[in-house]
């Protein structure tokens, strides 16, 4: 299980630097500025979810939320992968007391609980270390 992790997260870093198209020598683009990021890869998607598992873990709401859209995204190389990303995320139907998995928890449908938030998320993940650091949660 232990390589098999090394190697997700090696597969990771590979997927996200090969997503990012990484600019030429002759680019005018400095080392370690961001780059957009198609915001449907994986390595998005997944620095995204963190975000929100940062914002449900400090929201006081009796739900979860969970990531409805990704308007845009960027991703810095310093020391791993830096993430920069826009997100729009909706109240789901589980209750923070079920432990649910996100990607079984629906959306509300009951008007009255519907909700959606814009945040914007700073995901810093150091594959080699297995470590992930959200510094930056924004939302409203």
């Amino acid at each position: 299980s232990h390589s098999f992790r090394k190697l997700m997260c090696f597969t990771l870093m590979f997927s996200v630097v090969s997503d990012t198209q990484v600019p030429s020598p002759h680019s005018t683009m400095k080392p370690g500025s961001p780059i957009p990021m198609d915001t449907n890869s994986p390595g998005v998607r997944k620095a995204a979810r963190f975000g929100v598992y940062r914002y449900n873990n400090s929201s006081n709401d009796l739900f979860l939320f969970k990531d409805s859209q990704i308007n845009k995204a960027m991703v810095q190389i310093v020391r791993g992968l830096k993430y920069m990303l826009h997100v729009e995320i909706k109240r789901t139907v589980c209750k923070k007391t079920e432990h649910s998995s996100l990607d079984s928890c629906h959306f509300q449908s009951k008007k009255s609980l519907q909700q959606t938030l814009r945040c914007y998320f700073e995901v810093w993940i150091t594959p080699w270390l297995h470590k992930v650091h959200v510094p930056v949660v924004h939302c409203h």
